[in-house]
C-alpha cells in the first residue's frame, strides 16, 4: 500500500485539511552501471582533495554555499530543518484559478493527496466546490529543500497536486522560431478529417514503452551473441506533398477505426 511521504495540512483561508502526499508516478527505466572497461569491475566513487592530496568517500563529504569565490558556509541536516517557511508543513492556498487557464508545459510531478484523520469532511468538501465551479487552487508547498509552486485539482474523485515550475524556469515562446503559414480550405479539411478517423476514447493501458521492450531484446540478443538489424531510417515528409499525404493517410486510418469498432 501505498505511503504518505509527506505529511501537513491544506490552509484554506482559515481552514486548515490534514492530509498526506503520496508519490502518484514512477519511472521504471533500465538501470545500468558504469564499469572500467578493461575488466568490467565496478569502481568505487571516490573524490580527489587536491588541498590535501588525498582520496575521500561520501562519508566525509557536507553541503557548502559559496558565499563568495573559494569561501563557502556549511550546512547540515538541522540546519535546513530550521528554514523559516510555513510552507515546510502547510500547502498554502494563495487563489484559484480556471483549469484551463494552466499551461500543462508548467507541469512538474504529480502527487496524490491523502486525507488524514479529522480532515475527511473538509478534504470531500474543498474537492466538491473545486469539482462544481472548474476551479483549480493555486499555492505553494516546501518538500525537498525547496519552495515549489503547486495546483490542486480534483481528479477522479480525489485531489491531485501537481508541482509547477516557476516564470523563470520556462523558455518563452518568443524564442521559438514558429512562423505564420497560409493553410488552403483542402489541407485544413483533409487534417480535420484525419483526426476525426482518429479520435477515440483515451485509455493509458492500451499505451507502452516499446523502446524498453526493445533494448530488453537488444539485451537478450546479445548474450545469444545474435546480431541485430539496423532499425530503417524514418521516412521525410516534403513540404508540398503535405495534402497528398493527408488524403492517403485516410483511408488507412478509416480502417484502423473499423478494425476496433469491430473488436
Amino acid at each position: 500500500m501505498a505511503r504518505s511521504f509527506w505529511k501537513g495540512s491544506i490552509s484554506l483561508g482559515m481552514v486548515l485539511i490534514p492530509v498526506g502526499l503520496v508519490v502518484a508516478t514512477r519511472e521504471r527505466p533500465l538501470n545500468f552501471n558504469i564499469l572500467h572497461k578493461k575488466c568490467l569491475t565496478r569502481p568505487r566513487q571516490v573524490w580527489w582533495c587536491e588541498k590535501d592530496e588525498e582520496y575521500f568517500g561520501n562519508e566525509d563529504t557536507v553541503r557548502g554555499y559559496e558565499y563568495a569565490k573559494g569561501h563557502y558556509i556549511t550546512l547540515d541536516e538541522i540546519d535546513f530543518e530550521r528554514v523559516p517557511v510555513a510552507t515546510k508543513r502547510l500547502i498554502e492556498i494563495s487563489s484559484f484559478a480556471e483549469a484551463g487557464e494552466i499551461d500543462p508545459i508548467l507541469y512538474h510531478r504529480g502527487y496524490y493527496v491523502e486525507p488524514q484523520q479529522k480532515g475527511f469532511k473538509a478534504y470531500s468538501l474543498f474537492k466538491q466546490v473545486m469539482q462544481d465551479t472548474g476551479k483549480v487552487a493555486i499555492a505553494k508547498i516546501t518538500m525537498q529543500r525547496r519552495e515549489h509552486l503547486c495546483m490542486l485539482i480534483p481528479v477522479k474523485g480525489m485531489i491531485e497536486l501537481y508541482t509547477l515550475f516557476y516564470a523563470d524556469e520556462v523558455t518563452a515562446p518568443s524564442e521559438l522560431n514558429i512562423p505564420r503559414m497560409e493553410l488552403t480550405k483542402k489541407e485544413i479539411d483533409a487534417a480535420t478529417s484525419l483526426i476525426d478517423n482518429m479520435t477515440q476514447k483515451f485509455n493509458l493501458e492500451e499505451y507502452h514503452d516499446e523502446y524498453h521492450a526493445a533494448l530488453m531484446k537488444v539485451i537478450k540478443a546479445k548474450l545469444k551473441g545474435v546480431e541485430i538489424p539496423e532499425v530503417k531510417k524514418p521516412r521525410t515528409q516534403p513540404e508540398e506533398n503535405l495534402l497528398e499525404a493527408l488524403e492517403a493517410s485516410l483511408p488507412t486510418t478509416k480502417r484502423k477505426e473499423k478494425t476496433a469498432l469491430a473488436k
